[in-house]
C-alpha cells in the first residue's frame, strides 16, 4: 500500500507521537472485500510503523469499510471512510499526531473558541483525492471532534462510495454534513467553520474590531496583491491591518503553479499557506472572514482617516487603503446556472471532475483554462464537449494540438450557451445556439465546468472609486485611485495582464506609495 519512502516519511513524523493510539478498522469482507482489503493493508502497515500504534478490526462504525482514530482507552471520535491518500495523506498525519495530543498549529484565540462550542455532532464532508480543497475542511473537521467529545467527524472519499454519493446526489467537493444536514460545500478555512458553528461569534467580532486603533495602512484582500502590500508596509515598521473575506483569494482554487520566478512547482493552496505564513512573521493584524461593505475618503472625513465600514456593521479608519480585492469565476449567466450550481454546474474541474467518472460532461470556454480542463477531464469522464464562443480556440497551441488528439472530445465552437437543463434534482442537458445559423442544439450530458475569465471584485465600489467599463479600479502608475489615501493593485485593477507574480509586484508599489503618501502628508 504504502511504499517504502511514504513509509520512511511517515514513521518519522509518528515519533512526534504525544500518547499511545490506535487504528479501529470496521470492515465489510462480504461486500466490499477489495476495498476492505485495502483498509485492513493500510491500517495494518500504519501500526507497524510504531510502537505507539496498535491496530484494530473490530470497529463497529456503520460506514464500512473505514477506520478510526483513538487514544487509547478511547472511542474514536476521527474516521477516514476511504483510503486517505493524495491530497488526503496530509490529513491523516495530522490526525494521527494531534488524536495522540500534539499540539495543533492554531491560534490560541481559534483553539479557545473550538474548546468552547460545547457540541456533540456528527459531520460528514464527502471529498475527491484530486481536489486540493478538500484537507482544509477535513483537518478542521478533525480538529473539532477531537476537542469536542462526543462529536465525530468523518471523511467520505466519493469514488470509494460512489452509490452514497448518487444516492445523495453530490456532485461537488468537498461537501459538508452535520447531523444528516448539508451546511455547505466548496473551500472552507478552519475560521470559517467556527464561525459558521459559532452562534456569537459575529457579535464577538463587531466589538474586537469596533474597538481597534487607527491603522497606516490598512489592506482590504488577502491575495498576492494583498500580502505583498501587508508586508512591505509592515517591513517600515508602521501600523499595518489585512481585512480579508478569504485569506489567499484565487490562488486558494489553483492547481500547479510552475510560473512564479524561484518556485519550481507548487499547488495553490500550500502557497498561499506560505503566503499566510510570510505575513504573519511580521507585525501585521490579519482580520479573516470579513467583507467590506463602504469606503470613505481621508479628505471626505472630519479627522482625515480613510473610513471602512464592514458587512457586519464593524468600523475602521486608517491613513491610507490599498484594494486588492482579487477577481471571481466569471458565470455563464444563462438560466439554470444558479439553480444548478453544485448539482452539476462546476468551476473546479480538479476538485470536482472524479465525481463526473464515466458520464458526459461539457467544457465552457476555450482559452488555457478550458482546454485544461477539458483535458484532465478526457482522462476521466466518458466524454468531454468543449464550448466555445469564439470562431476559434483562444487557448496555446500545444494544449489545443492535445485536446485534439483525445478520442473521447469534441470541440463547438461558435456557440453561445443559452441554458442549463436538469431533471430538478441535477444537470442533464445544455443548450447552446449556433452562432451562424442561429439553429440551437441540446447536448445530453451530466456536468457543466464553466472555464470564461474572470471578474473583479468591485461591486462594493461601484459609486465609490472610479471604476473601468469592465468593473475595475482605474490607477495611475502609483497605483493611486481617484480617492485621497486609497490605493489598489492586483487582479481587481486597470492593469494587463492578470497573473500571481505581477499582481504580488503591483502590491508591493502600491504599499510604497502608501507610505510616501503618508510621509508626504505629514501624518
Amino acid at each position: 500500500m504504502l511504499d517504502q519512502n511514504i513509509k520512511a516519511q511517515l514513521k518519522t513524523y509518528l515519533e512526534r507521537l504525544e500518547s499511545p493510539i490506535e487504528l479501529v478498522a470496521a470492515l465489510d469482507p462480504i461486500n466490499n472485500a477489495d476495498k476492505s482489503d485495502q483498509i485492513k493493508e493500510l491500517v495494518t502497515e500504519i501500526a507497524e510503523l510504531s510502537d505507539m500504534v496498535t491496530a484494530r478490526f473490530d470497529g463497529d462504525n456503520s460506514r464500512r469499510p473505514s477506520f478510526g482514530i483513538a487514544k487509547v482507552g478511547e472511542q474514536p471520535r476521527v474516521f477516514f471512510a476511504g483510503l486517505p491518500m493524495g491530497h488526503e495523506f496530509t490529513s491523516l498525519i495530522l490526525a494521527l499526531l494531534q488524536v495522540s495530543g500534539y499540539a495543533a498549529k492554531v491560534s490560541d484565540e481559534i483553539l479557545d473558541q473550538i474548546k468552547n462550542l460545547h457540541i456533540s455532532d456528527n459531520f460528514d464532508v464527502f471529498v475527491s483525492l484530486s481536489c486540493h480543497n478538500c484537507p482544509d475542511v477535513v483537518q478542521a473537521l478533525n480538529l473539532i471532534a477531537i476537542h469536542n467529545p462526543g462529536t465525530t467527524a468523518t471523511m467520505i472519499d466519493g469514488g470509494f462510495f460512489q452509490a452514497e454519493v448518487e444516492q445523495r446526489k453530490i456532485m461537488a467537493v468537498p461537501m459538508l454534513f452535520q447531523n444528516g444536514e448539508h451546511i455547505g460545500q466548496g473551500r472552507m478555512t478552519l475560521e470559517e467553520i467556527v464561525a459558521k458553528l459559532d452562534t456569537n461569534s459575529a457579535a464577538k467580532d463587531v466589538e474586537r474590531l469596533n474597538a481597534k486603533d487607527a491603522f497606516d495602512v490598512l489592506v482590504i484582500g488577502g491575495g498576492p496583491a494583498g500580502a505583498s502590500a501587508a508586508m512591505y508596509a509592515a517591513r517600515k515598521g508602521i501600523s499595518t491591518g489585512i481585512v480579508a473575506e478569504r485569506f489567499g483569494g484565487q490562488v486558494m482554487d489553483t492547481m500547479d503553479i510552475e510560473n512564479y520566478i524561484s518556485v519550481l512547482k507548487t499547488q495553490g493552496p500550500t502557497f498561499g499557506l506560505d503566503m499566510e505564513n510570510h505575513v504573519r512573521a511580521y507585525d501585521v493584524d490579519l482580520m479573516n472572514l470579513q467583507k467590506v461593505k463602504t469606503i470613505v475618503a481621508a479628505d471626505q472625513t472630519a479627522n482625515g482617516l480613510v473610513e471602512i465600514e464592514l458587512e457586519n456593521g464593524a468600523k475602521l479608519e486608517s491613513k491610507t487603503v490599498i484594494l486588492s480585492t482579487g477577481a471571481r469565476w466569471r458565470e455563464m449567466n444563462v438560466p439554470g446556472e444558479k439553480e444548478y450550481k453544485t448539482r452539476g454546474v462546476a468551476y473546479c474541474p480538479h476538485c470536482d471532475g472524479p465525481l463526473f467518472k464515466g458520464k458526459r460532461v461539457a467544457v465552457i470556454g476555450g482559452g488555457n483554462s478550458g482546454v485544461e480542463a477539458a483535458i484532465d477531464l478526457a482522462g476521466i469522464v466518458e466524454h468531454v464537449t468543449l464550448v466555445e464562443f469564439d470562431t476559434q480556440l483562444r487557448a496555446d497551441q500545444v494544449l489545443q494540438n492535445k485536446l485534439r488528439s483525445l478520442p473521447n472530445t469534441e470541440i463547438i465552437l461558435n456557440a453561445l450557451s443559452t441554458e442549463v437543463i436538469g431533471d430538478g434534482q441535477q444537470v442533464t442537458a445544455l443548450k447552446y445556439k449556433d452562432r451562424a445559423t442561429d439553429q440551437e442544439h441540446t447536448v445530453e450530458l451530466a456536468g457543466i465546468f464553466v472555464q470564461i475569465g474572470l471578474l473583479p471584485n468591485t461591486d462594493f465600489l461601484k459609486g465609490q472609486v472610479e471604476l473601468s467599463n469592465r468593473g475595475e479600479i482605474v490607477i495611475n502608475a502609483r497605483n493611486e485611485t481617484n480617492l485621497s489615501g486609497v490605493f489598489a493593485a492586483g487582479d481587481c485593477t486597470t492593469v494587463p495582464y492578470k497573473q500571481i507574480i505581477i499582481a504580488a509586484g503591483e502590491g508591493s508599489k502600491a504599499s510604497l506609495s502608501a507610505f510616501d503618501y503618508i510621509i508626504r502628508s505629514g501624518q
